[in-house]
């Protein structure tokens, strides 16, 4: 069935302090909203809705993302209307309305809701309240409630979008959640099982509990390279983009970097993407003699193309000659300059094979390269 994903993010987020709304607020190194709305671009159409001061921020942030922007009203229920009138033409079958505050929410419970939508025109994530509940007033305990049937309330929540439609219509405004419009029309909600990660940010503590999830819920891969050329004529070696004289060459079908390749491999295989052999065969006559930049180059593009950025690689050219010392700091600088990192996330080094193997007896180089990628 189609389903659509409304964002809602119109609200100013006051309590959780600030100079700034809390959805436009960055964790680890991203904004609450990108986060958030991250967990839902598989869904098309997608829709954020936001305060029209913040459509500079949004625009901003949200930059290579498939979702729509629209300006919401002046309380919830006015933004999810805006939001759901943008969704009309694209007629879904289903939509999921959540909270741009809650960038924790996992895949898990978004399938849940789905799952329960086959069977109910509504459904929502929840989780059963196990603490005792206490009345108060100055800070003095004047009573106690029951707590059996009462729920915590999550998002995202579910509908059959044509109902949900109709019931905003209907609904004469002041609710607290889409589940109180829905109930009020009269549609059966499902609870489906909430999660503890999935908090709402309100307060300044919960951005540092969002941050210890979502570290935890990070993308991170790791891939590995290994490379060699052998010698024969000429008067220089290139390693690492870097020109370095030499009794002997380095033979090969392209400038045969020894090095470039292997850290190129390495971020091919953090992207389970092959090696340079696949993208760039040897058969192929216009590599002939190829400056390796452009090989590690495509590879750089590919992990930003699949929302990866490059943290660092690692590099060891292994070889008794040339001395690779007097030009690492050459070479950390080239690959940073081709790789768009700064030269601290980019280590060369060397080492010999103590005179054992092809290296030992001057044969040729051999590289090995690991690469991290974390999601960006």
């Amino acid at each position: 069935m189609h389903t659509a994903a409304l964002i809602v993010a119109a609200g100013r987020g006051t309590r959780a302090g600030g100079p700034e709304p809390k959805q436009w607020r960055r964790i680890g190194g991203k904004t609450v909203a990108r986060w958030t709305v991250e967990r839902f671009a598989g869904f098309a159409p997608l829709v954020l809705v936001i305060h029209p001061d913040d459509a500079g921020t949004a625009t901003r942030e949200m930059a290579g993302l498939p979702v729509q922007i629209v300006h919401g009203g002046a309380d919830r229920a006015a933004s999810v209307k805006a939001g759901l009138a943008a969704l009309a033409e694209a007629r879904p079958e289903r939509v999921l309305i959540h909270d741009v505050a809650r960038p924790c929410i996992e895949a898990g419970t978004i399938a849940a809701v789905l799952a329960a939508l086959g069977n109910h025109p509504g459904a929502a994530p929840a989780l059963p309240v196990t603490d005792a509940l206490w009345t108060g007033a100055d800070g003095i305990v004047t009573g106690t409630r029951d707590r059996a049937g009462l729920y915590r309330a999550q998002t995202p929540q579910g509908f059959h979008f044509n109902a949900i439609v109709a019931a905003h219509a209907a609904h004469p405004g002041g609710a607290a959640d889409d589940v109180e419009v829905a109930r009020a029309a009269g549609l059966a909600v499902a609870i489906v099982p909430g999660s503890e990660q999935n908090l709402k940010i309100t307060g300044p503590d919960d951005f540092a509990r969002a941050a210890r999830i979502l570290e935890r819920q990070m993308d991170i891969r790791l891939g590995n390279g290994f490379d060699v050329h052998r010698f024969g004529a000429g008067d220089h070696v290139v390693l690492c983009g870097v020109r370095v004289p030499h009794g002997r060459g380095l033979q090969g079908h392209s400038d045969a970097d020894v090095g470039m390749h292997a850290v190129t491999d390495a971020i091919y295989g953090a992207l389970a993407e092959g090696d340079i052999g696949r993208h760039f065969p040897p058969s192929d006559m216009q590599w002939k003699g190829a400056d390796s930049a452009i090989f590690l180059r495509h590879a750089v593009d590919l992990a930003a193309d699949k929302g990866y950025a490059i943290s660092n690689v690692d590099c060891t050219l292994i070889c008794e000659q040339p001395k690779i010392g007097p030009h690492a700091a050459a070479m950390m600088a080239r690959m940073a300059e081709i790789m768009g990192l700064r030269a601290d996330q980019i280590s060369v080094k060397a080492t010999t094979s103590e005179r054992l193997g092809f290296t030992g007896r001057e044969e040729g180089i051999a590289a090995l390269a690991t690469a991290t990628l974390v999601r960006a």
